[in-house]
């Protein structure tokens, strides 16, 4: 397979991905309910900030529950003290009547039993007598309490839990000592209700859901409406791309003009690049029509002196040559275009190179001048050339610098008029060599100006041109570190300059003839 056909191969899979895709992105279809980035934000933001404002409120809750039981704990404590042991001290080697009667007497004596009620328990592990003034049938095997307290190492036991009503109590058992034989003698139980305190934690609990479901209510509001000011404008966005996937290069995206953002930012640059590719299309489109023009034009002339040739048969001579010279000079320009147009696809991909050698530029630029001097005189046009007589020579390519000077000049006739003028001039200073080329031809507008180095662009489609050459000119210089300007009135002329770096050269001093003689009087 040959290289072109290989070109032609790849084109094709290169056109048939961007139609693949162009398809897949006009495809897609409408998103509906809580879909794409919203769906993130509920799945991950919302989700997370729920669970740790859920873990805050649960953390809240066990530190209320803890602080009231210890509370409520610390409280009933309080009355479980030296002082009991030292009431029922005397009385426990003492008959039960009067075990009882002595109980009896710490329970009236007690002050604060409208929140706290006590039982003593006697020596048979049965309640003696109450506070609340009701009979109590529990034995010593169903007080958890009491019986904890008599393995405790202090004798007193806190332990939360249910009575036999499923009412939530708090009790701190307090075991009396031993009586003489080394027996259980009895034990004291401070029990309050946790009904209220219970009251009050429940409240706390539903307060903080409530605060926690207003915050999280809150949270998602101002998510909801942070994200559609993110996903509406983004599929603005989105539908303005699929339409520029479409061709339609007159669309914009609306600017909220509210902030100056990173969704502001990114629908002003997709603005301005529908600019650039709209503008670019139509260079595009320009270009390849003035290429076929270009093409059509020679190839038209050289088929039709072709076919008068053939018609001939060499009678006359005249028109033979005549005929042949047209070819000639139309297969020049076919030839030009062709490597005006190798010559963009190198700098498009990066593969401009340079053959550099020292090289004289004002000996190219004497050959580009000495090929127009025919041109001037047939297109009746005058050339003015101005240069030193000392040389400047660089490091370049020969024949990149002359495609330079014959592009520049060859613009400076073509947008000329019969009787114009251009001129010419070469100066050197120091290491530096400035090239002006002017002429008096049809100028440039001043919008057009910043453009005409631009590939394809062409400020007067009237006459015949790639619209590249100066974009290779332009690239060449560069790759010579040198600098190419252009300055232009409409209706006035046009000014290139161009700036290459050089070496310096000592030029050695000449004396005069009138220096000579001057010398030759003296020395007579």
């Amino acid at each position: 397979m040959s290289d072109k056909m290989q070109h032609k191969h790849f084109s094709s899979d290169e056109n048939h991905q961007k139609n693949e895709l162009r398809k897949k992105i006009l495809s897609r279809p409408e998103r509906k309910g809580i879909t794409g980035i919203t769906k993130r934000w509920a799945t991950n933001t919302l989700l997370v900030t729920a669970l740790i404002l859920l873990v805050i409120v649960a953390a809240c809750t066990l530190f209320i529950v803890q602080y009231y039981r210890n509370y409520v704990v610390t409280y009933v404590s309080g009355y479980a003290n030296e002082s009991v042991t030292t009431f029922f001290t005397p009385y426990l080697d003492a008959s039960d009547d009067v075990f009882n009667q002595k109980a009896k007497e710490y329970i009236d004596s007690f002050a604060d039993e409208s929140k706290i009620e006590v039982q003593v328990v006697d020596r048979h592990g049965k309640v003696a007598v109450s506070s609340s003034g009701f009979a109590v049938n529990e034995r010593l095997d169903d007080m958890e309490d009491v019986i904890e307290a008599t393995e405790s190492a202090t004798g007193i036991c806190k332990w939360f839990g249910f009575n036999g009503n499923g009412e939530h109590i708090v009790s701190v058992a307090m075991v009396l000592p031993v009586n003489s034989d080394g027996e259980f003698s009895g034990a004291v139980r401070f029990i309050t209700s946790m009904r209220g305190i219970d009251g009050q934690i429940f409240g706390f609990i539903l307060l903080l859901l409530i605060v926690y479901i207003i915050a999280l209510f809150f949270v998602a509001l101002s998510g909801v409406f942070f994200i559609q000011t993110i996903v509406t404008p983004v599929r603005k966005i989105n539908d303005t791309a699929k339409l520029i996937a479409e061709g339609n290069y007159d669309v914009r995206i609306e600017s909220t003009g509210k902030e100056n953002d990173e969704i502001t930012e990114l629908a002003d640059s997709i603005n301005t690049m529908i600019s650039e590719i709209a503008v670019s299309d139509k260079l595009k489109n320009d270009f390849i029509s003035t290429v076929s023009h270009e093409l059509r034009t020679p190839l038209t002339a050289i088929k039709g002196w072709g076919e008068m040739l053939k018609e001939l048969d060499g009678e006359d001579r005249e028109i033979s040559r005549r005929g042949t010279e047209v070819i000639i000079n139309e297969a020049d320009r076919l030839s030009q275009l062709v490597e005006e147009l190798l010559d963009f696809s190198r700098m498009q991909n990066g593969n401009m190179t340079l053959r550099l050698e020292k090289i004289d530029v004002l000996a190219e630029l004497d050959e580009a001048v000495f090929v127009f001097k025919e041109r001037s005189k047939r297109d009746g046009i005058e050339i003015s050339y101005n240069a030193p007589d000392i040389p400047a020579p660089m490091m370049g390519d020969p024949n990149r610098i002359k495609q330079v000077f014959v592009n520049v000049l060859d613009n400076a006739f073509k947008y000329n008029k019969h009787g114009g003028l251009v001129d010419v001039e070469a100066i050197v200073d120091g290491g530096t060599l400035t090239i002006n080329v002017s002429d008096t031809g049809c100028g440039i507008a001043a919008e057009d100006l910043p453009n005409v180095k631009k590939k394809f662009y062409k400020a007067n489609i009237q006459v015949r041109g790639s619209g590249i050459g100066l974009a290779v000119v332009d690239e060449i210089v560069k790759l010579h570190n040198g600098v190419f300007e252009i300055a232009s009135e409409l209706d006035v002329g046009t000014t290139v300059t161009i700036v290459f770096p050089i070496e310096k050269v000592e030029i050695e001093p000449v004396t005069s003839l009138i220096e000579e003689m001057m010398v030759n009087e003296n020395e007579q």
